[in-house]
């Protein structure tokens, strides 16, 4: 069985315990604070929780829509600094204004600013904490990597760059005729002698050839042992919140019947529901906010007309017309289709601003209301593309049986796609919202694009 003392963090316990330690250190920096100075703005006491509830729930809204619970960033204490102090700014105003649930204002102005700086700080040493006790070497998850031959650097690769918390600590060749050179290569006959060293889990590829029964039989008994045993297909979406899809791979309904994805009554109609309320409101922003903005940028950076329409591919393949803000030059394809690039020289100096902020897309509300499109799903493509992807793409044409999106989850993970190694990625992004797709992901998708938007990395 497991060697004692050995233990790791799973990653939503990473993610679980990032918003715990911010929480629960912001609290006591506060009640600290208010012990040694004369802070009484804020204060944890019987009958007033509801100024700790909102509190916490403002710090872990904004800390989301900051990204300071994505782990790669957690993991670097510079990089976080950035996302706090703006959670916590946002935070602290929010907090501010918000009248009868929270404090009244203190005659002295300065306890505002104790209380911003002492959530700052609390939630710095909380990051400091994660990165040199929960993120350290001696928590991360020791595996087994059982594949053929010919993948295993191959997916060693793919596994340390989603997550370097995964240590690979053997690989077993399931393919013995294959005798590649490997510096962590143990013998299959090995398999159980080495369990007892810290292992956590016993990742298997769908695609290993099992040469050696012994093996078989040996991975059996570890599984009866208690050992985790996962597929790495498996591993690989957990890792990467995509689904492994390749340019050759013919078997890919095995780990995808898609078919089953598509038929979930209730979610489909709340689904529907936040589309027309999310689709009025933006209409109405559209006409009020937007267009006005628009208006005064055409006049003077992006001279012409305002909207434009293209043809996309929708639900079950059918075609129609999506509007847009203009964001290039007048007759920006009088020569063809092309792909969109980054920094391409057809956008207009306030078409990139549109862009930057996503308002270029705002209008396609009213594809929303139509029905031809939802808030979030799989962006649509123009038929002439979708043509040449479906011929280079095995199952490209899978994102289309629900219907596309404003924004979704390959939109708030990766830029514009411009070649077909781009479609591809954005392609395993979407087929993952597909085979996932929940009020909970619809959400967290909402955030991401929040943090899209208030960093400027629209394209």
């Amino acid at each position: 069985m497991q060697k004692k003392g050995t233990f790791h963090f799973e990653l939503s316990e990473r993610k679980l315990l990032l918003r715990f330690l911010d929480v629960i250190l912001s609290l006591l920096g506060l009640h600290l604070i208010g012990s040694v100075f004369e802070f009484d703005y804020f204060t944890l006491q019987e009958g007033k929780w509801i100024w700790s509830i909102l509190l916490v729930s403002y710090l872990l809204f904004f800390g989301t829509v900051f990204e300071l619970y994505d782990l790669t960033k957690s993991s670097d204490f510079f990089k976080s600094f950035k996302a706090i102090v703006l959670a916590v700014s946002v935070t602290v105003l929010c907090y501010i204004l918000t009248p009868f649930l929270t404090p009244e204002l203190p005659e002295s102005r300065v306890q505002i600013i104790y209380f911003f700086i002492s959530i700052v700080i609390s939630i710095c040493l909380g990051r400091l904490a994660y990165i040199n006790l929960i993120n350290a070497p001696i928590f991360r998850k020791n595996v087994i990597l059982i594949a053929d031959g010919n993948r295993l650097k191959e997916i060693e690769k793919e596994i340390k760059e989603a997550d370097t918390n995964y240590n690979i600590q053997y690989v077993i060749n399931s393919d013995e005729s294959n005798t590649k050179f490997h510096s962590k290569a143990i013998s299959s006959d090995k398999l159980l002698t080495v369990l007892d060293k810290g292992i956590h889990e016993i990742i298997v590829t769908r695609s290993s050839k099992f040469s050696s029964k012994k093996l078989y039989n040996d991975l059996l008994q570890a599984f009866n042992n208690g050992y985790l045993v996962k597929e790495y297909a498996e591993v690989y979406e957990d890792l990467t919140n995509r689904v492994q899809v390749s340019f050759k791979d013919n078997e890919f309904y095995k780990q995808f019947p898609f078919s089953k994805y598509n038929n979930k009554p209730l979610y489909i109609w709340v689904h529907r529901f936040f589309d027309i309320v999310f689709g009025l409101i933006g209409g109405l922003f559209l006409v009020l906010t937007i267009i006005p903005l628009v208006f005064l940028g055409n006049l003077f950076a992006n001279k012409g007309p305002m909207f434009y329409t293209q043809e996309r591919v929708g639900k079950n393949g059918k075609t129609f017309n999506i509007y847009k803000l203009r964001s290039m030059v007048v007759n920006a394809e009088r020569e063809g289709a092309v792909w969109a690039q980054k920094n391409d020289s057809r956008v207009t100096r306030f078409g990139k601003f549109l862009r930057k902020t996503r308002l270029d897309e705002f209008p396609q509300f009213i594809n929303i209301i139509k029905g031809e499109m939802s808030v979030i799903g799989p962006r649509p493509e123009r038929p002439v593309f979708v043509g040449e992807l479906a011929k280079e793409i095995p199952f490209y044409s899978t994102r289309h049986i629900i219907k596309p999106g404003l924004t979704g989850w390959a939109q708030v993970n990766t830029s514009y796609g411009a070649t077909v190694e781009d479609s591809l990625l954005k392609l395993q992004y979407d087929l993952f919202y597909i085979k996932h797709r929940n009020i909970f992901l619809d959400f967290k998708i909402v955030l991401k694009t929040l943090s899209t938007v208030i960093f400027f990395r629209g394209q």
